[in-house]
């Protein structure tokens, strides 16, 4: 349990860092997170927590763009 939050952590230390903005990444990841304790309880908090900081930016662009 330690080691696969140590390297989900450390994911998301990798992809914020390669952020664009820090709103996008930090929304992104509240969906995520949120939408992963529905589903999956704490476990997939974590893990959904780290695929919206990941994916985040990238929705927010195809957001924008298909409201222009």
């Amino acid at each position: 349990m330690k080691t696969s939050t140590l390297a989900a952590l450390a994911v998301m230390t990798l992809g914020l860092a390669a952020c664009s903005t820090t709103e996008e990444r930090i929304g992104g990841a509240a969906v995520g997170a949120g939408t992963g304790a529905v589903v999956a309880g704490p476990v997939g908090a974590v893990v959904g927590g780290a695929a919206g900081a990941v994916t985040g930016p990238a929705v927010a662009r195809t957001t924008r763009r298909a409201t222009r």
